[in-house]
């Protein structure tokens, strides 16, 4: 059983956040990137000779290839330009393929719409009374710190609860969706009118952290260690970012692993969550890239680098299994 993978601060609270930020950030990016990279056609000889230190692949079959990126969903400036292999990969592809196409406005209006009708509790209900007293103790010292009014959190389930603190305690330490790895090369493809594909749909990613037939109080459980990872927020992210930058998929892993589950309910709720978080989103994600190969399309894929670091069934391994050529780059 794998332990949950650090997604309280990466999962799907960046849609709360860069679906609702403007350009101006990728387009600084863009320029900059524009600046210290080359944008010739890429290089094959380049390529092939690339040290494997990235968690970018090259996925290819007998005629066709695509390129899959793992993003950190919020990011600043020193993340970019990225390598060189990374850059001349992206302005090589026709398409871009994110885990949602949160630029096209009726997507982001039915993440607002989705996250209202799902994240809301029912008439009369407050989140104190579907919590246990100790995590609504450490939300209010940490709403308390924070200068921010707890009553805005009184009519959120949990998870809801959890996606916004994540949003906001990064952004608290100067990192900032709009300016995580999809936001950016979502505004620079459609900047050079590259083709946008969603992999998801807002429901399906609303229900990946809401479905559940005890969601309140797995939200419960979610919440807790949302709380308690905020508490170590500074030390994980700057390793998080330190081993993105390097490819070291041990510290990844390392940061991605977390042993919260003390009890056999919290057990149910972490594989719960591995499977409606992980393991089934990664396995549609892996036949959205066989069927961008099997029609011969040029993509530039781009998901949480979770997805593709799972200890097994990840979107990596699965296309493995599937017979197709996996290089690192």
């Amino acid at each position: 059983m794998d332990k949950v993978k650090f997604a309280s601060l990466f999962v799907i609270s960046s849609l709360f956040v860069f679906g609702c930020a403007g350009s101006k950030n990728a387009e600084v990016v863009a320029e900059k990137s524009k600046a210290d990279i080359s944008t010739d056609a890429i290089a094959s000889d380049v390529i092939e000779t690339a040290e494997s230190k990235h968690f970018f692949w090259k996925v290819s079959d007998e005629n066709s290839s695509v390129w899959v990126l793992g993003s950190i969903h919020f990011a600043d400036e020193s993340f970019y330009p990225m390598d060189s292999v990374i850059e001349n990969a992206f302005d090589g592809a026709q398409e871009l393929a994110v885990e949602m196409n949160i630029r096209e406005e009726s997507v982001s209006q039915e993440v607002v719409q989705q996250s209202l009708q799902k994240g809301l509790l029912p008439a009369g209900t407050s989140l104190n009374q579907v919590v246990p007293p100790a995590v609504w103790n450490s939300l209010d010292s940490l709403c308390a710190a924070w200068n921010y009014p707890i009553a805005m959190f009184k009519r959120l389930r949990p998870w809801f609860v959890s996606t916004t603190l994540s949003g906001l305690a990064m952004e608290r330490i100067g990192l900032d969706g709009s300016m995580g790895i999809d936001a950016v090369l979502l505004d620079r493809a459609a900047a050079e009118d590259k083709t946008i594909v969603g992999m998801e749909t807002a429901e399906e990613q609303i229900d990946a952290m809401s479905s559940n037939d005890e969601s309140d109080s797995a939200g419960a459980f979610y919440l807790r260690n949302t709380l308690r990872e905020i508490g170590e927020l500074d030390s994980m992210v700057t390793r998080l970012v330190r081993a993105w930058k390097t490819g070291d998929e041990v510290l990844l892993r390392q940061v991605l692993n977390a042993d919260t589950a003390t009890t056999e309910q919290d057990k149910a709720f972490e594989q719960k969550f591995e499977e409606q978080i992980y393991t089934s989103r990664n396995g549609k994600m892996a036949e959205s890239i066989e069927s961008y190969l099997k029609d011969d399309r040029n993509v530039f894929v781009v998901v949480g680098v979770a997805h593709l670091m799972l200890d097994e069934d990840n979107v990596i391994s699965l296309l493995q299994r599937k017979g197709f050529r996996i290089e690192r780059f």
